[in-house]
């Protein structure tokens, strides 16, 4: 691993309590497990995408704006939810889907709606990007896209969410840091058991999702009325102790792997 890319995941390894189990790459790095790995993973670019645009369209937007998002998200939505999806139209019909159509306007009741608007807007942009590359890698390697249900690890971070705002935003914001700093780690530790297009391709993931971490972290901590450290040190730990517990279900977030037979997807 060369210097840059060291630099790059030096802050991002002190923020995460544990590396990636060895056992976790030992299965992963197994041909028969790339399938249900790609899969799972364009639909967690997906997530992402999606569940930053809640957070935008919840919390920092007018009712309009938030017309204007849920147009943005509508191919990705109407190819995914689609019985008869065709890959090739999708990502080639339409060169402007990842385009908003128009500028947001921010709500005057909420102090950091422009922040946050300009931080997930593209972060959401870059989502989009990645679950269009991840799904071009998929269609031309023969693997049909399929939906996946929410593993483990995405759930237990979800649990620890309290459920009052504003606290709850920042918890979400503070959740999606950890999830983009384990995808960016696991994507490094995962790239040099890969073919040669799929080690290029996390690799060159990297330095957003490095971004996309330190943008959530920036955010909560703007958005908080007192400073979030204890509420990452509570994160941190349990996002560790998920990492490191055995699980059954094999995901691309999911713990150490034990009597896994399939990457459950529906």
């Amino acid at each position: 691993m060369n210097s840059a890319v060291q630099q790059l995941l030096a802050p991002i390894n002190s923020f995460l309590k544990c590396e990636t189990p060895d056992s976790w790459i030992e299965e992963a790095k197994k041909p028969e497990r790339l399938k249900g790995l790609l899969i799972d993973h364009c639909n967690c670019e997906l997530k992402a995408a999606q569940t930053a645009m809640f957070v935008v369209r919840k919390y920092a937007v007018d009712e309009q704006s938030g017309k204007i998002l849920q147009d943005w998200a509508k191919p990705y939505s109407d190819f995914v939810y689609s019985q008869d999806r065709n890959v090739e139209v999708f990502l080639n019909g339409n060169s402007k889907k990842n385009e908003l159509a128009a500028e947001l306007v921010g709500r005057s009741d909420f102090a950091h709606s422009e922040e946050l608007i300009a931080k997930m807007v593209r972060l959401i942009k870059e989502e989009f990007h990645h679950f269009e590359q991840v799904l071009e890698i998929m269609h031309h390697r023969g693997i049909d896209y399929q939906s996946a249900r929410a593993g483990r690890y995405a759930k237990g971070m979800m649990k620890q969410v309290r459920t009052h705002d504003p606290v709850t935003l920042v918890d979400k914001l503070i959740v999606g840091a950890f999830i983009e700093a384990r995808s960016c780690e696991r994507f490094a530790k995962l790239a040099p058991h890969l073919d040669e297009e799929l080690k290029k391709f996390y690799i060159s993931l990297l330095r957003s999702e490095a971004r996309h971490y330190q943008d959530y972290l920036t955010l909560a901590q703007a958005i908080s009325a007192t400073d979030i450290s204890d509420r990452v040190t509570h994160f941190a730990t349990v996002e560790a102790a998920l990492i490191l517990a055995d699980d059954a279900d094999f995901k691309f977030h999911s713990g150490s792997p034990i009597n896994t037979v399939n990457t459950e997807v529906a």
